[in-house]
């Protein structure tokens, strides 16, 4: 009742899924520091007033518990969030107690661009921009995406695949031509 669909319950008959994975553990990084150092700070001034009144050291406490549970809920939160793609749309689920559906087609795509910085490379993620024809559509910035090579090259064979092999195809028949014409000045020379 209350946990968040699987996000293949949203894919219709007819869609093939390509991709589905969930953000790299390292956007995680900000919330674990956060967490550490505010328990550390109340432990701390817990420490430092032992003998004080037992008001404040209630208070530390519950706020410490506070800290505690809103990190537990920041990691649930991002292992239900999954990306996924199929070959007619990019979707993103998540949210636990209000869940939230984007979605993009596929067709709206005009160019994929990922970017990957020096923590990205080490940890094995990057950031997929995905720009569409005519708007900003939800789905135009995915950070802390796994694998970013592997998925940038599994949407752009699935994006500009067919386009990709008609230039490909137009090149070859380019190149067969300037190899016949070249073949034919060199007849005629000799």
């Amino acid at each position: 009742m209350f946990a968040p669909r699987d996000p293949d319950e949203y894919l219709l008959e007819t869609e093939r899924r390509v991709i589905r994975v969930r953000r790299h553990w390292a956007c995680l990084v900000w919330d674990i520091f956060e967490a550490a150092g505010l328990l550390a700070g109340f432990m701390m001034i817990s420490y430092l007033f032992p003998g004080g009144s037992w008001l404040l050291q209630n208070l530390l406490w519950y706020a410490g518990l506070f800290v505690l549970l809103r990190f537990v809920y920041q990691v649930l939160d991002w292992y239900v969030e999954r990306i996924v793609v199929t070959d007619k749309r990019f979707m993103i689920t998540e949210g636990i107690l209000m869940t939230s559906v984007q979605m993009m087609p596929v067709t709206k795509v005009t160019d994929l661009t990922y970017s990957r910085s020096v923590p990205g490379r080490v940890f094995g993620y990057g950031t997929l921009i995905v720009e569409s024809a005519g708007q900003i559509q939800a789905l135009n910035r995915i950070e802390y995406l796994p694998n970013p090579e592997e998925v940038f090259d599994a949407i752009s064979s699935l994006v500009f695949g067919e386009k990709k092999a008609q230039q490909d195809r137009f090149s070859m028949l380019k190149a067969r031509r300037a190899a016949v014409g070249r073949g034919r000045t060199k007849v005629k020379t000799e």
